[in-house]
């Protein structure tokens, strides 16, 4: 029985883990949850799960919290805490699943533990892609990719030698606005963008999958994970969602991955690896699969991938600032703010800003971001 320690389990990718842990009892055991603020859902799930340790990175959540009674499960508040979470007793794979920088100490707490690390928290490859997979390799830690699209590529690889990659074909739906041109998304709404024709994924996801930044982000963590440089990675639309990803060896043989959109296979996966399991997912029917479809993406439209491999490309603490700028900017959009396109008026403006630090330590990174989100709040209370 594998011991798991669940960070941001509130959130779509915590919620889908915890499914797969109802389906599989017997595999597993959750000896710490965590999340932010979300008290009602949170406190069901440590009545249904009953972990060891229970925490809520806001303070005020945690108060009300504190005010229940949990048998068996000891409680704790406030981010440090929640960092500290991640090398709590005796979990032996720790779940990233909450979004955006936050992910990254915890992280590195867990690596430094020694325990594997499930990464659903894609940013923490992005702002620190190298001093993690150094970290990883000198504590001996696995990192177990949950995305799907990097989950795909995982499976691909199995039996293969990396070095004879030619080429990762990372797949994407296209979002809500396949197709579309700037007339059209200067006045989009929030729940445009949000309906998303194949993925259940969080709110700030789901922006970015209609920004393509949450491909660019994925380009940028594909690097790191499997060792490849930035021009053997192609980003392919295919809007049915059904490649998940797909390498191109030297001998010109290509690999795909297939399976029904449900982030609740590569989560398992992920978490029984190598072992496959039985899982709820609905199988795919050839016979009632009517197309597969593949195009280029629209780049000069979706401006998320040009700012991605720029950024990749510079490295240091660029694709730091390149996230932070985005989180400040979905966050101003999903709050009414700003419009869809001002996004990348955001990231533009903080990416040629700031000077690019090589190598750069964990303070490095910490400065970096704070700056970097300064510098956005300084462009849209100014500029838009």
């Amino acid at each position: 029985m594998k011991r798991l320690a669940i960070l941001g389990s509130t959130g779509s990718i915590g919620t889908q883990t915890l499914d797969v842990v109802r389906n599989l009892p017997e595999e597993f055991s959750v000896e710490v949850l965590a999340a932010n603020s979300n008290v009602e859902l949170f406190s069901r799930q440590i009545k249904e799960f009953r972990p060891k340790l229970a925490v809520l990175a806001d303070e005020a959540a945690y108060k009300k919290l504190s005010e229940e009674k949990f048998s068996g499960t000891e409680l704790a508040g406030g981010r440090q805490a929640f960092i500290d979470a991640a090398a709590f007793g005796d979990s032996e794979i720790v779940l990233t699943g909450m979004s955006g920088f936050a992910g990254l100490e915890p992280t590195i707490k867990a690596i430094n533990c020694g325990k594997n690390i499930a990464l659903a928290n894609k940013e923490t490859l992005v702002v620190a892609g190298e001093l993690i997979t150094k970290l990883a390799e000198n504590r001996g830690v696995k990192i177990l990719p949950v995305d799907s699209e990097h989950g795909a590529f995982f499976q691909c690889l199995q039996g293969e030698d990396r070095r004879s990659i030619k080429k990762l074909l990372l797949t994407a739906s296209g979002g809500p606005f396949r197709g579309k041109k700037f007339d059209y998304l200067r006045n989009v709404t929030v729940k445009d963008v949000l309906a998303h024709p194949t993925w259940n994924m969080g709110k700030k996801i789901t922006v970015d999958s209609a920004t393509l930044v949450n491909k660019g982000l994925e380009i940028i963590e594909a690097k790191f994970l499997y060792g490849v440089e930035y021009n053997q990675i192609q980003v392919v639309v295919h809007p049915q969602s059904i490649v998940h990803s797909m390498i191109e060896f030297c001998d010109g043989s290509i690999i795909a991955q297939l399976a029904a959109p449900d982030m609740r296979l590569p989560i398992q996966y992920a978490l029984t690896y190598p072992q496959r399991l039985p899982s709820p997912i609905k199988p795919l029917d050839f016979w009632e699969l009517k197309s597969l479809t593949f195009e280029k993406p629209d780049a000069e439209t979706f401006m998320g991938l040009k700012f991605a491999y720029e950024a990749g490309k510079w490295g240091g603490t660029l694709p730091c600032a390149f996230n932070a700028a985005n989180e400040v900017a979905v966050n101003a959009f999903l709050r009414g703010r700003i419009k869809f396109l001002d996004i990348y008026g955001v990231i533009d403006d903080v990416m040629r800003r700031r000077p690019v630090k090589q190598n750069p330590t964990l303070e490095d990174l910490i400065a970096e971001d704070l700056e970097a989100r300064r510098l956005a709040e300084e462009f849209i209370k100014e500029e838009i």
